[in-house]
């Protein structure tokens, strides 16, 4: 057999050929609008920290009062001896923030995913998923063993296609269909469009999980999600979401009926198997809730807003629909050079390449934080605008369009 080692180098060679090799940058700092890489201070447009929390001072101080009272580890796993008082906190500062009856926490949203779709589904089911949601609920579908059927990005026409193709099969063989979208999609930035998914799914009387990753904190009146914004709000059976993009702290949550909390406390792999997060994660994750839901959290998300309307105007993008913006690229080896480009003006924006997006549409992911002032918007806008000029594959944003 050839060694291990040789074998591994030459399927990174071959990574490396395709300009898909990715290396793990050293940051240090904390997360902010401006980040310190290899000796230089850069303007951060990559972070999902969106509304600034990971380095707001009040969470921070509870995170280490956390860590004074309950230690530095939990311990077990939270059926064992891990559940501690700051997990219960947590789980119940999320489900009064989302308006269900309840909620559990996970230690990741990968693990949330994983766990919650191989409960609730096995090989008699069928789970449909938009073209694009997140890796890990793909990943969650496929572990399941159920029938897994995929409708084309935002297009209700093929879901309800796919929907009277499937139901009526998964009932005659007492099977149940769950369908999964995002409400804010990672890489695109476009939002789902749930209304008329909940419509879908009640005519076809399945059930509708709805990932909130990029969308809690940010839309709606209470800053719930998309959900809410919707209108949706209660006709949702499961409600996903993380804590370590605007909730600025680290872990996942699903929340909806206590039925279902129960059952996944009792069924979700990754839930029993797993040692509880640290403590001072969820007491920084609650203390977060309790400021998006502020006075002080109305005012922050609004700032977000007006600094993605200033760069999305400076980049020409009508309608904004999240503070993710894509300047997709087309070829790997252009983005690679864009980003290199960007870092020469001191401006951090790295290459997202297959297979985080499909092969031809390796992009810049900017996104935009209530961190970012007016002049690094102007200067992120210059930057990129005289890039997209000079960087743009025709043939590439003709496919994409």
């Amino acid at each position: 057999m050839i060694r291990l080692d040789d074998d591994l180098r030459q399927r990174l060679d071959d990574i490396r050929s395709q300009d898909l090799y990715r290396v793990m940058r050293r940051v240090d700092s904390p997360q902010s609008a401006r980040i310190e890489l290899e000796g230089r201070t850069f303007l951060n447009f990559s972070s999902n920290d969106y509304l600034g929390l990971a380095n707001e001072t009040a969470i921070k101080e509870t995170a280490m009062e956390a860590v004074k009272r309950w230690g530095a580890g939990s311990g077990a796993s939270r059926l064992i001896c891990g559940s501690l008082s700051p997990h219960h906190e947590l789980e119940d500062t999320i489900a009064h923030f989302k308006g269900t009856e309840a909620a559990i926490s996970f230690s990741s949203g990968y693990a949330t995913a994983i766990g919650t779709i191989c409960a609730l589904a096995g090989k008699e089911d069928v789970v449909i998923l938009d073209k694009l949601v997140h890796a890990s609920i793909v990943d969650a579908a496929r572990l399941s063993g159920a029938k897994l059927r995929i409708f084309a990005h935002n297009d209700l026409d093929d879901l309800d296609t796919i929907l009277k193709q499937e139901t009526k099969k998964a009932q005659s063989l007492n099977g149940k269909t769950l369908v999964v979208t995002e409400s804010v999609f990672s890489m695109d930035g476009d939002r789902a469009r749930l209304k008329e998914i909940v419509q879908l799914k009640e005519r076809y009387g399945v059930w509708l999980m709805v990932d909130e990753a990029h969308a809690t904190g940010l839309y709606g009146a209470n800053r719930r999600g998309l959900i809410e914004e919707a209108g949706v709000s209660g006709r949702v059976e499961i409600q996903m979401g993380t804590l370590g993009k605007a909730l600025g702290s680290a872990g996942g949550f699903v929340c909806g009926s206590r039925t279902l909390i129960d059952y996944l406390a009792n069924r979700a792999r990754t839930f029993l198997f797993s040692t509880a997060p640290v403590p001072a994660a969820a007491a920084a994750a609650t203390a977060a809730i309790r400021f998006v839901a502020s006075d002080e959290g109305k005012a922050r998300c609004g700032r977000l807003w007006e600094r993605v309307s200033d760069l999305s105007a400076m980049l020409k993008i009508q309608n904004a629909a999240s503070p993710i913006l894509p300047v997709i690229l087309g070829d790997e080896s252009r983005a690679l050079k864009a980003a290199d480009d960007l870092r020469e003006q001191g401006i951090f924006v790295p290459a997202i390449r297959y297979p985080t997006v499909a092969r031809g549409k390796a992009r810049l992911r900017v996104t935009v934080t209530a961190g970012h002032t007016v002049e690094d918007v102007r200067s992120a806008g210059t930057a990129l605008t005289q890039l997209v000029k000079e960087s743009r594959d025709p043939v590439a944003e003709a496919r994409s369009r």
